[in-house]
């Protein structure tokens, strides 16, 4: 064997850049994603008798659409909520088993027209392209719920069946900070599309910042935990985790007041290191004068609804994000 050979599968075992259990990348360049899932077709779902299908974007992007059976007997078109998965930006997709599962029983539970959006992943495609993609998809929902069922653009679950006066947006960690980051993108905000948003869903939201808050870690070791990753994702972040991405209440990051929607809830869990940071977000909302919910779920762990739906726990926070979205 020579010594080029050996040199090689040095360099593929070497791990350079250790995100487990998200991701691990190696010298040579192989990434390995632990935690993902292979994707599971759209189709009905016996359990709560909604049916999915998947929608083209791009030749990289898609929507993953839920339709509720009580659409069929609605006397008023449903809500729009439009889903960002997390996973820090480097894992996850609408079409995976967790997420496939979360918005089945979300759109049964609210009942609202549901679409999952799937967008490009770091470091193959680092941070902007993951907003890119969602601002795509968020767009292209709010077109398609505003336009006739017979034009050729609409899509006819969304023009039948969604309410454009009624959209909400929703996600959960990095999924979170997309929702953040689109609310408050002008093409969004001051824009008619502004207007259409009724409310904000962040579900234990990917934010941090430079100093500590609340019981948030001191050691720079696990402060570097999420700033690593950040910095790795988004290598054009300015101030690196005070980036106003990752840290919508740093000096000089525009004021939650310019949020377009008037509702606001963070869904946080006792044991999240980003509680903290949810819980901030929160109070500033308040603070903004917008209508801000906070829902704590006590003794469980970051994004625990998606790894054990059935627990009761998991129907808790379902229920409240359910009332949160129908009761507008």
């Amino acid at each position: 064997m020579s010594s080029a050979t050996t040199a090689a599968e040095g360099d593929d075992d070497e791990v350079v850049h250790d995100f487990a259990p998200l991701l691990l990348v190696y010298k040579s360049g192989r990434l390995e994603r632990p935690l993902a899932m292979p994707p599971i077709p759209p189709g009905r779902d016996a359990a709560t008798g909604v049916v999915s299908k998947d929608v083209a974007l791009s030749p990289h992007s898609f929507v993953r659409l839920y339709l509720p059976p009580a659409a069929a007997t609605a006397e008023r078109k449903l809500p729009v909520v439009v889903y960002f998965h997390g996973g820090g930006f480097v894992i996850g997709s609408a079409g995976s088993a967790a997420y496939h599962r979360c918005l089945n029983d979300l759109a049964a539970a609210c009942p609202a027209v549901a679409v999952s959006v799937d967008y490009r992943l770091a470091p193959e495609h680092p941070v902007p392209a993951a907003y890119e993609d969602s601002l795509a998809a968020l767009k292209w929902a709010l077109s398609s719920s505003s336009v006739a069922e017979a034009e050729a653009e609409a899509d006819p679950w969304l023009a039948k069946h969604g309410d454009p006066a009624r959209v909400f947006l929703a996600g959960d960690s990095a999924g979170g900070n997309i929702c953040h980051h689109l609310a408050m993108h002008p093409d969004i905000r001051d824009d008619a599309a502004g207007l259409k948003l009724k409310g904000v869903v962040l579900i234990h939201p990917w934010f941090w910042g430079k100093d500590p808050i609340g019981g948030e870690p001191r050691s720079p070791s696990k402060q570097q935990q999420q700033k690593g990753l950040w910095e790795f994702v988004c290598p054009g972040a300015v101030d690196g985790v005070d980036d106003p991405r990752m840290n919508p209440t740093a000096p000089g990051a525009p004021g939650l007041e310019n949020l377009p929607c008037r509702k606001v809830m963070v869904c946080v869990a006792e044991g999240d290191v980003l509680r903290w940071r949810g819980k901030l977000y929160a109070e500033e909302a308040a603070r903004a004068r917008k209508d801000a919910e906070l829902f704590e779920s006590q003794g469980v762990g970051h994004v625990f609804y998606l790894l054990e739906p059935a627990q009761e726990k998991a129907r808790e926070l379902l229920d409240r994000i359910a009332a949160f979205v129908s009761t507008e």
